[in-house]
């Protein structure tokens, strides 16, 4: 922190040997035995996010309060062997995509002091850009935890709403906050996302995972896109990123297809032009009212602006949105995924203070609509021009983030990880291998490959005479090793893949070369021609 100068990120930091205490702590519980996935890992916390002992302020001196215990996702990631550092400036009441709202001043950004940072999570994303954290958390309501990420060279995942409790978050619209992730590789993101994930007693707009979720990304997704049209607001210097971007999904297979997203981009109004701008006031808006000298000038001119609004008037927007969510599942049917631009611009400082409202508009055309529509999102970077930060994001319905992570994978070249639960697995030996003519049925259900595997020496292979080929696996007494695949599931596609199985084609249980047992084909009786000798289907196709 001494060595990059930048004070401002922070609003409170930690006692220095009470977090080394701490790191001695997750020293003493490895030494145990324990598994602690981030074990070290130092993490920057969006002061509107509660840590035990540390103020909350939102930005707001005169909201603060200290609370007694961290916010469940803090604490997920403190039981994992994270170690936070300190709280981090904002937007004030998260309030803003710019990062200059605030009484402890704008956050810069971290390649270049005189350009903004992006909010409203600003502090977050600039200690991990410049280093000083290997994660931090922020929120996103309207595009706070994705433009910061774009700005400053970041990944930024927003889950779908309920996926990370917010319990202990002070609220902004408290039916469209999320709880986020800045990290400089997707691994780490999608790690942390994981283990902050899951329904929470203290939360009640907590979800769980559906029972039909998506584990993978189709094998050839396809994948909506702007029209030139809605590009129009796109800084010039950002086309040839924008299209080198593109060309990378195109080079990983994806076919992609221009769409009118206008649609999209109109229902992102409802956000701050129509009347649900009274969930920001509901939330902190009597606040304000009592301490109006705290109050950044901006946010307080938003906030007021809610005063104009009847019930009438909110129940009116709250069926528009209504209509726009089933106008959005509409428009992308078809599609596994829109990609878009994170942000049109990287504005200065100087731009932000001549027109604050302008400007901060013009940062969420791209990203405001994704709550209101109950979708997720993966932001990644996607190079610089100059010393301004230009990124994308993959957009997908609600519970298809592990699509989004594994599309958002494939463009920046890294190991896709695994964020979306895997209850089921089906371990397959024949026709439903990977290149194999079966293997579309597992991808349609959202299947992911996991890894080769080997039965116990204790099964023979038989081919059956069907239109494609198919072996039959049976348990012998004087059988062989047989290699396969093991794919993960949802539980409720692994229920449709065993309802139109073909006879004599069942599940059961399959004896593994590592003495354990996996759900697979299997047959009671022989049928059809041994092949056990071959060596395996791969083999005997060959």
């Amino acid at each position: 922190m001494a060595e990059v100068d930048r004070p401002e990120i922070w609003i409170a930091l930690r006692d220095k040997d009470h977090a080394l205490a701490e790191a001695e702590a997750v020293e003493s519980r490895l030494a145990a035995g324990e598994d602690l996935p981030l074990a070290g890992r130092l993490v920057a916390v969006k002061d509107n996010i509660d840590v035990a002992a540390l103020p909350t302020t939102a930005a707001c001196p005169s909201f603060a309060y200290t609370p007694d215990r961290d916010a469940t996702a803090v604490a997920r990631l403190r039981a994992a062997g994270a170690i936070v550092l300190g709280k981090t400036n904002l937007d004030q009441f998260a309030t803003g995509l710019v990062g200059t709202r605030s009484p402890y001043g704008p956050v810069r950004s971290a390649a270049d002091p005189a350009l903004i940072s992006g909010g409203s999570s600003s502090g977050s994303a600039v200690a991990v850009a410049l280093g000083i954290t290997d994660l931090a958390l922020g929120t996103d309501t309207a595009g706070s935890g994705r433009v910061p990420a774009a700005l400053n060279g970041l990944i930024g995942i927003k889950a779908s709403l309920g996926l990370i409790p917010v319990d202990g978050v002070v609220p902004a619209c408290p039916s469209y906050d999320c709880l986020t992730v800045f990290a400089p590789d997707l691994g780490a993101a999608t790690e942390a996302m994981r283990i902050m994930s899951g329904p929470c007693e203290t939360d009640p707009a907590s979800r769980p995972w559906p029972t039909d979720l998506p584990l993978a990304a189709p094998p050839n997704a396809r994948v909506a896109v702007p029209r030139a049209a809605a590009l129009a607001g796109l800084d010039p210097d950002f086309l040839p990123l924008w299209e080198a971007a593109l060309a990378t999904f195109r080079t990983a297979g994806v076919e992609l297809v221009p769409i009118d997203v206008q649609p999209l981009l109109d229902a992102a109004l409802l956000l701050y032009e129509g009347a649900l701008i009274a969930e920001r006031h509901a939330a902190f808006g009597a606040h304000i009212d009592a301490w109006p000298a705290d109050a950044d000038p901006t946010v307080a001119q938003i906030v007021a602006g809610a005063g104009k609004f009847t019930a009438a008037d909110l129940v009116a927007d709250q069926q528009a949105l209504r209509a726009a969510q089933q106008h959005a599942a509409v428009l992308l049917t078809g599609f596994d995924a829109l990609v878009l631009p994170t942000a049109p611009l990287h504005p200065t400082l100087a731009d932000v203070a001549a027109d604050p409202i302008g400007v901060n508009a013009a940062m969420g055309t791209y990203t405001n609509f994704v709550n209101l529509l109950d979708m997720a999102a993966v932001a990644l970077p996607a190079g610089n021009a100059g010393t301004k930060g230009f990124g994308i994001s993959v957009i997908v319905p609600a519970f298809h983030d592990q699509i989004a992570i594994d599309l958002a994978a494939r463009a920046a070249g890294e190991p896709p990880a695994l964020f979306a639960p895997a209850e089921a697995e089906l371990v397959v030996f024949g026709a439903h291998l990977t290149g194999f003519p079966l293997n579309h049925q597992l991808t349609d259900l959202g299947a992911r490959l996991a890894g080769e595997v080997a039965t116990a020496p204790a099964y023979r292979m038989y081919e059956l005479a069907t239109e494609p080929p198919k072996p039959l696996v049976v348990r012998s007494g004087d059988g062989a090793s047989l290699p396969g695949e093991r794919w993960l599931l949802s539980p409720a596609a692994l229920g449709r893949f065993l309802a139109a199985l073909p006879a004599p084609m069942t599940l059961g249980k399959v004896e593994l070369a590592d003495g354990t047992w996996a759900t697979g084909f299997v047959a009671n009786e022989p049928a059809g021609e041994d092949i056990t000798a071959v060596g395996g289907w791969r083999a005997r196709r060959a």
